[in-house]
């Protein structure tokens, strides 16, 4: 197998999210699965049903042929993702608010009641 046809597995559809095609998995939960929780390709198919054996191999091939660029996505995914919940921390989807006031005013109440 090589590098170009290992490509066509995957959606590359920005630099910090690349997928495997027909999923909306991306290729960092087959790798944390691998790197981190060191799971076997067949054991990490069990998890992701919708995904081949194949494509799990092919996702870690890709890594393996890859090491530095790959290292680079998944430190660029985590950053975007840091900064992603940093932005929501700062600026709260109304809903979170709304919960939060709920949780005061509750936690106000019980207070007053004792």
């Amino acid at each position: 197998m090589t590098t170009q046809n290992l490509t066509d597995y995957f959606n590359f559809l920005t630099p910090t999210d690349i997928r495997l095609k027909n999923s909306r998995i991306g290729i960092e939960s087959i790798l944390y699965e691998y790197i981190d929780c060191s799971r076997s390709p067949e054991e990490i198919a069990q998890i992701y049903p919708s995904l081949t054996l194949g494509k799990v191999y092919a996702t870690i091939l890709y890594y393996l042929q890859n090491r530095e660029k790959v290292g680079e996505y998944l430190k660029k995914w985590l950053e975007h993702g840091h900064l992603m919940r940093e932005k929501q921390r700062l600026n709260p989807p109304p809903v979170s608010d709304k919960l939060r006031r709920l949780r005061l005013q509750r936690q106000q109440m019980r207070a007053s009641n004792s």
